[in-house]
């Protein structure tokens, strides 16, 4: 059997959660394999809307079993806020569908102070960072210093938490920032004893003796364009985003991969510092922001909003293999007499269709403009009803990019699907 993998193809925020709930009914299982609690996935459903952060987004089907892989980094006080406020809402107890790999690496308290001391040291240089510890924490898993899931299970844990906990301490200090260091720490310990509660898995054996016999879907956390070796370097998330975060984060090979289906926007938004070749500083760029709803499911920050660049989509489709595109919140475009999309760069006065690797050069987008259909498309549910001057839109993309748009999103909620 094969994995078949939700990717974001943007900057994040693409509506990961709600393509992955829709999905999840056709999957028995459904893996995260990277990310921390500073991704949420917003899923809208029987006139409710849950946030999910470290939690897989299959939680909310019945009779789904779901992963957390070693490639996420886990906050066990987040993770169990979210698994309280699942059972609160829904009645859903996720130990009883939820496993977690011991190689997971574990959010200190201490990862989040000196998250938050890195920024402010940075200055006018800072990354943007939620500051929930993401970046500490897979410092330490690089640098082979950090703690893991099956570590809680260890004699010794406390001891190994005490000395983690004095190396940031010293780091902090180093930067000159002043803090409690012991902020957190009981609430943190509490939370480790509620995470031992849940099965913890070998991950790699237990997702491939499932592949063995059942299919499953696994599911990732912010966008291409924030991958770590492939993103916008240094304005990226710490871990790899692209499809090959998944075998490395679920320990399976490539040759398990099936199916992926890659989300993006009508248009671009994106959180946080770093380059933006499409944003829109304008009334037209609020306009998106308000009709989008575009502020962060877990932050709250609002979003840079920018018209669809084209030249970022078809890259990050080459690096991860797209077999099936999905445009999400088409809808948000229905009032624009105008709709434009970015077809190539010009850098440096030079046009050219590749993203280049100088982040600091001068990127003029070169657009192609398309008259809007003006039309509520947010309604429709069959794709013969849609109007000529979206479909020609969609066309369009397709044709640039050589890879079909399958599922088309009119709205939050489950039912607002079009499937190709």
């Amino acid at each position: 059997m094969k994995i078949d993998v939700v990717l974001g193809l943007q900057w994040g925020d693409e509506g990961k959660g709600k393509i992955v709930d829709v999905l999840a009914g056709r999957y028995p299982a459904v893996a995260r394999f990277q990310g921390g609690p500073n991704a949420g996935h917003s899923l809208h459903f029987d006139g409710k809307s849950f946030v999910v952060r470290s939690i897989p987004s299959g939680i909310f089907r019945e009779g789904s079993e779901n992963i957390v892989g070693n490639g996420v980094v886990l906050d066990p006080v987040t993770f169990r806020e979210e698994c309280e406020n699942i059972i609160k809402t829904t009645g859903i107890d996720p130990k009883q569908k939820l496993v977690v790999s011991k190689k997971a690496h574990l959010i200190l308290p201490t990862h989040r102070l000196l998250d938050a001391a890195q920024e402010a040291a940075a200055g006018k240089g800072k990354i943007g960072s939620t500051l929930k510890g993401i970046g500490p924490t897979y410092t330490d898993k690089v640098g082979r210093h950090g703690l893991r899931v099956g570590d809680v299970l260890t004699a010794d844990f406390a001891d190994r938490f005490a000395r983690l906990k004095a190396r940031h301490a010293k780091e902090i200090a180093n930067l000159g920032y002043e803090c409690d260091i012991n902020a957190g720490e009981q609430e943190w310990m509490d939370a480790i004893e509620y995470l031992k509660q849940f099965r913890l898995v070998d991950c790699e054996y237990f997702v491939n003796k499932w592949l063995d016999e059942k299919p499953m879907l696994a599911e990732g956390a912010q966008g291409s364009l924030l991958d770590v070796d492939y993103g916008s370097y240094p304005f990226v998330t710490s871990s790899s985003t692209t499809v090959g975060g998944v075998c490395t984060g679920l320990g399976v090979a490539p040759s398990r991969v099936g199916h992926v289906f890659g989300i993006f926007k009508a248009y671009c938004t994106r959180v946080g510092s770093g380059p933006f070749p499409t944003e829109l500083f304008d009334e037209t760029g609020e306009k998106i922001r308000q009709i989008g709803h575009e502020f962060g499911a877990v932050t709250g920050r609002p979003r840079r909003c920018g018209w669809l660049d084209l030249v970022a989509l078809k890259y990050v489709v080459m690096i991860d293999g797209v077999t099936d595109l999905i445009m999400m919140k088409s809808d948000c475009l229905d009032d624009f007499d105008t709709i434009k999309v970015c077809t190539s760069y010009k850098v440096n006065g030079v046009e050219t269709d590749q993203v280049p690797f100088d982040i600091s050069a001068e990127i003029e987008p070169v657009y192609t403009e398309f008259k809007g259909w003006k039309q509520d498309l947010s309604g429709i549910r069959q794709e013969k009803d849609l109007p000529k001057a979206f479909t020609d839109y969609v066309k369009f993309m397709e044709d640039y990019i050589g890879v079909p748009v399958k599922i088309i999103s009119l709205g939050p909620d489950r039912e607002a699907t079009i499937e190709r």
